[in-house]
């Protein structure tokens, strides 16, 4: 069942005859428990016509970079062959994703899309509305309950939020049946990258330098739906307990999947609702849920959400008024990403997020409140952990992302005792980890992964130059 709030016509056009309906992926790139497929399935199989699907890859998302794109591509190969199982032709266009949209949607009788959230993806999705000559209509699935039915506008904190998402859990936490298609689309030619190869389409893009593809995780449907069964064997029961100990690191690890859409969190709460009531499914729920989608309320109404100026008026006047106070330790924003401060937690939550592309939940909080104890300025700070997050995190650029950081600066919170830097910010500090849990055990792991990242790579180059050795041998016959 596809609840009638979730959808959403973005123009007034009326459905005209074309070879197909268009599903237009972009947010949420999986096969499974995805609203806006299934509704375009519906479509397609009312109009007796065939789905065919379409993804724009465009090199130029702000903040997107190496790292970011192989693991989209990892889950893009995956969700091809899964849509293909079901009938539906995936096109990949390199470019613009509204242009690919649009070239394909001339000959499409509608176009069903997924809902997008932070400006350039809803500055795609109004251009196309304009441009298309057939019903561009829209079909919120990345969230459980969809932003503008949970709320009509920015919501202070969690405790504002959480009874307006609960007035309507029931409703929406239902299975999605899948719709079986009456025509398929693979016979269908149309212009297409080849996926096959992911490492030869990545190198097509043109990326300039930026961090490595993550060691740590790789991207796809398959792996997903793995770490949630193994979260849901061995982490869950200890959830709320553990959770914020970044040494155990009991956490679900699914937030990439979450970002790229290669998971629904409608799959991720079903599943956790069928283990029962085990001691950390409530607090699970809560940040899947409650946490996740204010985040998504935050992008949604405030226009300045990956701003300082977007900080409600009682952080900005707080911070500015002590943002000429002294600080003990100063760093710049390269001394910051080289992990080189005195504080060997700050520099072992940077080392992580700069490895793996992710770092626990608890200490990415304190990660954000010490760059602004040792930033120059409160605005420097902001800008600061926004870019570091958004160019080593996997689920950066994200609303989880921008409502993180925000979050350190006050968003979301309310005013503490007063102190120099943080005014009425709420302060961390290294005591309080070392009180909470052992920081010194979560330096030790890091350090660990930093080993194992270090040995892959040399395994890695010693793999690269026996190969060109090899190769040497076969060049020169060629010459000859």
């Amino acid at each position: 069942m596809i609840q009638l709030e979730r959808v959403r016509p973005l123009n007034a056009a009326r459905v005209r005859r074309g070879d197909f309906v268009l599903y237009w992926m972009q947010a949420a790139q999986r096969a499974d428990d995805n609203h806006a497929l299934e509704y375009a399935a519906a479509q397609a199989n009312e109009l007796g016509q065939p789905l065919v699907a379409c993804f724009g890859l465009t090199p130029d998302f702000p903040g997107a970079n190496v790292r970011h794109y192989a693991f989209l591509l990892e889950g893009l190969k995956e969700t091809e062959a899964g849509l293909g199982d079901r009938g539906v032709c995936l096109v990949v266009r390199r470019g613009p994703p509204d242009d690919a949209a649009v070239e394909l949607g001339r000959r499409a009788s509608l176009v069903v899309t997924d809902d997008g959230h932070v400006r350039i993806e809803r500055a795609w999705r109004r251009r196309a509305a304009v441009t298309l000559g057939c019903p561009l209509v829209e079909v919120a699935t990345n969230t459980v309950v969809p932003v503008e039915v949970a709320s009509a506008k920015e919501e202070y904190s969690a405790a504002t939020f959480r009874p307006k998402i609960y007035r309507h859990l029931e409703r929406f936490l239902v299975p999605l049946p899948r719709t079986r298609l009456k025509k398929d689309s693979l016979g269908l030619r149309l212009d297409s990258l080849d996926l096959g190869d992911t490492a030869k389409v990545l190198a097509g893009l043109g990326l300039g330098p930026g961090p490595s593809p993550s060691p740590s995780f790789r991207g796809g449907a398959s792996e997903a739906k793995r770490r949630l069964g193994e979260f849901l064997r061995t982490g869950l029961a200890r959830y709320a307990l553990d959770r914020n100990d970044p040494s155990l690191d009991a956490t679900s690890r699914l937030s990439p999947y979450l970002h790229f859409g290669q998971i629904s969190p409608l799959t991720i709460a079903l599943a956790v609702r069928r283990r029962g009531q085990r001691p950390g499914r409530a607090p699970f729920l809560e940040e899947l849920i409650v946490r996740r989608e204010l985040a998504f309320n935050f992008v949604r109404y405030n226009r300045a959400y990956d701003r300082f100026a977007g900080l409600p008026a009682w952080c900005r006047a707080t911070l500015l008024e002590r943002a000429g106070d002294a600080r003990e330790y100063v760093y710049t924003p390269t001394d910051l990403e080289g992990a080189r401060t005195h504080d060997p937690y700050w520099n072992a939550a940077q080392r992580e997020m700069v490895l793996a592309g992710r770092m626990h939940g608890y200490m990415r909080m304190y990660w954000g409140k010490k760059i602004l104890e040792w930033s120059a300025s409160p605005e420097r700070a902001y800008g600061t952990a926004l870019a570091l997050n958004d160019r080593y995190e996997l689920d950066g650029r994200d609303p989880n992302g921008f409502a993180g950081v925000a979050w350190c600066f006050g968003q979301h919170d309310r005013p503490w005792g007063r102190r120099l830097v943080f005014g009425a910010i709420r302060y961390m500090n290294a005591a309080g980890l070392c009180r909470k849990f052992d920081a010194d055990a979560y330096v030790r792991r890091v350090e660990a992964l930093a080993a194992q990242v270090e040995a892959e790579v040399r395994k890695k180059v010693g793999l690269d130059q026996d190969k060109a050795e090899d190769e040497k041998p076969a060049r020169k016959d060629k010459e000859k």
